[in-house]
């Protein structure tokens, strides 16, 4: 498994060790020690989650806040989304700013982002099937959603014609939800 911090580095995209042959291709998606190893404390998920989205469906800006503050790491099985995270913790140097990946079935990268982050995804394939596991459980209470188009983070978004649930487009502002210490 490789290991890489991005510009945020708190954000870490894995890479498994993909074994191919004339039959097709193995890896190990998920190793718990080797996974706490990488990210340097224990973990333990408690939910895993499934969507398939079209081209052009934007999820998020979404987090929870604590006690039922989430971790998650995300990864895609079949098609291609363009992933964020957004540095929601206010004590923290890169506080406001996000990072992005390309995270596909066929790179088969996985993006750790810890409890402090909102995350968010658009798909840029026809279809796309994401699996995330998530260190706590939902909870309609704890859940917050910052306006994708916010202005103060000024995403770059990598599709213009976007398809967004009822809440995503009812998102509240960046400096108008509640963050993290």
């Amino acid at each position: 498994m490789k290991a890489t911090p991005l510009e945020i580095p708190d954000v870490i995209i894995i890479e498994p060790e993909v074994f191919r042959d004339e039959r097709g291709f193995f890896f190990e998606s998920f190793n718990q020690v080797e996974f706490e190893k990488t990210i340097g404390q224990k973990i333990n998920f408690v939910q895993d989650n499934q969507s398939r989205s079209k081209k052009g469906v934007l999820r998020g800006l979404h987090y929870q806040i604590p006690p039922k503050a989430q971790a998650k790491l995300v990864r895609v099985i079949l098609g291609e989304i363009f992933d964020v995270a957004i540095d929601i913790r206010k004590s923290s140097p890169t506080f406001g700013k996000w990072v992005s990946q390309i995270l596909s079935s066929e790179n088969k990268k996985q993006m750790w982002i810890p409890e402090g982050f909102a995350h968010g995804f658009i798909t840029l394939s026809e279809h796309a099937d994401i699996l995330y596991k998530t260190t706590e459980f939902y909870s309609v209470q704890g859940e917050q959603t910052i306006l994708w188009d916010d202005k103060t983070l000024d995403i770059s978004w990598p599709i213009c014609d976007l398809f967004l649930s009822p809440r995503d487009r009812l998102g509240k502002n960046f400096n108008e939800v509640l963050l993290f210490d």
